[in-house]
């Protein structure tokens, strides 16, 4: 999977966010205790007023900057990132220039400086675009690399949730498919149903791992398995959905119900001689949505089945804290001769 070009607007920040003013503030103040120090021996009155001095024309060099590249940032979205960053320089340069000149004359204002072109103006102004180059470029320089180690971390993400997403190997596959060779001479049109149904849950199956889906549709697909797992085991698998008031715009990662359910007819329900029911539970709390599935637990216990069951709920847990973060979880537990998975995941409205 080919990383997406970095750009200025991919890597900037917003400059007028809350977060960034107060990290402007920290910084300002750093460097105006960090030149205060190499300018005096000691800190006494004198450096204490260096230090005011120095802290407040920081502030104001930063946040002038802050104000004209959010302005600008329009414009500069539409640069390269190698472009953009030799204008963000630029501009502030331009911008410690002026406020260097427009300190001068303030000081002169008040009668702290006694011309208003000082001899030494020209240094001070050469000194202050050293340092805010200086600043501004590592600032840029950090911005970036930040900005690389998060699309590292995505793409990384994102290929762990496509790894997920391949390790889901349907049992029912082949079961399907002889239910499908027994229907054809039998009764062609619902051969050719099931064989649609199984097309759909295979299209699901290969799309982007990272993908959301409504949950109506995740419902019709899970449906649709549970139609054709029923072709195979007739009575012995009974459905039950129980759907509170679900937000038609509610979104889930694709494949979160299906994997669940065959898990459910595959330990649950196939290894019981008289089958019994699958109840679905689904209701919001909130802003998080639970999904509840309960199925009879088996006549014998199979430790094989057990692992597998434990592998495949490994897999779906880790695919919804990939996607969600702590904020969904997966529980499984035993009581009164039933076996449930409950899942929980925050509402994320298309």
């Amino acid at each position: 999977m080919a990383k997406p070009s970095v750009t200025q607007k991919s890597f900037l920040p917003d400059f007028g966010s809350f977060g960034m003013a107060i990290r402007l503030v920290l910084l300002a103040e750093l460097l105006a205790i960090i030149i205060t120090i190499g300018r005096n021996a000691s800190f006494d009155e004198n450096a204490w007023q260096d230090f005011n001095l120095l802290a407040a024309f920081a502030l104001i060099i930063s946040f002038c900057s802050v104000l004209v590249l959010k302005i600008v940032a329009p414009l500069l979205a539409r640069l390269s990132a190698a472009m953009s960053s030799v204008v963000v320089v630029l501009l502030v340069l331009v911008v410690t220039a002026l406020g260097t000149d427009l300190l001068i004359f303030a000081l002169h204002d008040l009668g702290l400086v006694a011309e208003r072109w000082p001899p030494w103006r020209q240094s001070l102004i050469v000194r202050s675009l050293i340092i805010a180059a200086v600043v501004t470029v590592l600032g840029l320089r950090y911005l970036f690399l930040q900005h690389q180690s998060e699309l590292d971390s995505r793409s990384r993400q994102e290929a762990k949730m496509q790894a997920l997403q391949s390790r889901i190997r349907p049992h029912f596959l082949f079961n399907s498919l002889n239910s499908v060779a027994s229907l054809t001479r039998s009764d062609p049109t619902r051969a050719e149903a099931v064989l649609h149904d199984l097309a759909d849950l295979f299209r699901v199956l290969l799309a982007d791992a990272r993908k959301l889906v409504p949950i109506s549709a995740e419902r019709e697909i899970s449906r649709q398995y549970l139609e054709i797992e029923k072709i195979r085991l007739g009575d012995r698998l009974q459905i039950k959905w129980n759907v509170a008031d679900i937000p038609r715009s509610a979104q889930i990662p694709a494949l979160t119900l299906q994997p669940l359910l065959e898990n459910a007819i595959y330990h649950g329900i196939e290894p019981r001689f008289a089958g019994g029911m699958i109840r679905i539970d689904m209701w919001v709390e909130g802003d998080l949505l639970n999904i509840m599935i309960t199925n009879p637990l088996p006549d014998v216990r199979k430790n094989v089945h057990g692992k597998g069951n434990r592998l495949a709920q490994e897999n779906i847990r880790q695919r919804l804290v990939t996607q969600f973060g702590e904020r969904a979880n997966m529980q499984a537990f035993e009581e009164g001769g039933m076996y449930h998975v409950k899942v929980k995941m925050p509402i994320v409205h298309g």
